[in-house]
């Protein structure tokens, strides 16, 4: 009867560790960004003033209903991970994460509004700083190791993807400002280095609570936005703004390759699409990409408030133009769907991923890519 019992128990022993080996082999991803990744934690958060909520956010995607992200369809992060067969990850602050969730999906915890220091974008009230998304990726790797234990949950942490995707409000809702006091304590070279030096530290702490796999993605032509080219006298891009975002991704370039040489059983990568993202604003309809021809518009939003501009958020009272997938711009900050495909495709190559057996196969479309706007219904 003993002997019994005590097959018992090894069996059952072998049972569960089957099971958690089966939870490790699941590679998912953790995304740590801004408004250009957040897929719905700033919609939790009740006092932001950086909202993707109302239409016509969202409209090319899924239902058509504002989820949160802050462009007409697809992030960046969205695209790469389709096309590299991940799990799209939900946000943090959705009422629906669970551990078995993260443990299927991983998570993301990227926040409109967020930079690299915990300074930036304060007006916006209530953000998530990469300082406090790494907190929170903290907690979640304690919740992981109460359920499967220490083992298993540095296997699967260290199997999974880690996208860190911030920086631009650094400089535009922070640096740029005069409000901001660091406008005024740096220099552009000096900012630039503080914010290497912020970041350095942060990618090491996420080495030391287990990243391995480890993407940061760099700024593109930020000065060419139409918030900043409005704000000109000119209404052309803000170069000032363009060699910053240089400056950034040279310096962010530099330090990945310097980690990626000295951290221990580490991949820590850099890739930007400035280049490609440069010259599709200066020359919008000379691009090609699939069975995509050309931008018919780069310097002006799709979804804007009539002539009133800047309009920083698209709302229900505003016009869309009459087809979304020939605008590189959604609105006042971000790009459209069909940007975001343009950017994901050269990460893609810059990455070195494969899609599926072929780094080059295209992500399908949202559906409703091309709408009338209200106006016209």
């Amino acid at each position: 009867m003993k002997l019994n019992v005590r097959w018992s128990c090894l069996l059952c022993l072998v049972l569960i560790g089957i099971a958690i080996e089966g939870v490790q082999c699941k590679v998912v991803q953790f995304i740590f960004g801004d408004s250009l990744s957040d897929v719905g934690n700033n919609m939790y958060l009740s006092k932001s003033l950086a909202q993707a909520n109302l239409p016509f956010y969202g409209i090319d995607f899924g239902n058509g209903l504002p989820n949160g992200r802050f462009t007409n369809g697809r992030t960046v992060a969205d695209i790469i991970g389709d096309s590299t067969g991940l799990p799209r990850p939900p946000a943090f602050l959705d009422p629906s994460l669970t551990e078995d969730v993260i443990l299927e999906s991983g998570v993301n915890y990227a926040s409109g509004g967020g930079g690299i220091l915990n300074e930036t974008g304060g007006y916006f009230i209530q953000r998530f700083s990469l300082w406090k998304q790494i907190e929170l990726f903290r907690g979640t790797t304690e919740l992981i190791t109460n359920k499967l234990g220490k083992q298993a949950t540095d296997k699967f942490i260290g199997e999974a993807n880690f996208v860190v995707a911030l920086g631009s409000n650094d400089f535009i809702n922070n640096y740029l400002m005069p409000v901001y006091s660091d406008s005024w304590k740096y220099n552009d070279q000096t900012f630039v280095r503080y914010l290497m030096e912020t970041l350095q530290n942060q990618l090491l702490v996420l080495h030391n609570l287990g990243a391995r796999k480890l993407m940061v993605f760099g700024l593109g032509p930020m000065g060419c936005i139409p918030l900043q080219r409005v704000l000109s006298t000119t209404g052309q891009c803000q170069e000032r703004a363009n060699k910053l975002a240089m400056s950034f991704n040279k310096a962010a370039s530099q330090l990945l390759a310097n980690l990626d040489s000295r951290l221990p059983n580490a991949s820590f990568k850099f890739g930007d699409a400035y280049d490609v993202v440069d010259n599709v604003i200066r020359n919008p309809n000379n691009y090609e990409f699939f069975l995509f021809v050309g931008f018919d518009n780069a310097d002006s939003p799709c979804c804007s408030f009539g002539r009133i501009r800047p309009a920083l958020t698209c709302l229900p009272a505003s016009t869309l133009c009459s087809d979304r997938s020939k605008y590189v711009f959604w609105d006042e900050y971000h790009p459209s769907d069909s940007a975001n495909q343009l950017i994901a495709n050269e990460l893609i190559k810059k990455f070195g991923f494969l899609a599926g057996g072929n780094s080059s196969a295209p992500v399908p479309a949202p559906e409703s890519a091309i709408a009338p706007s209200p106006d016209e219904e």
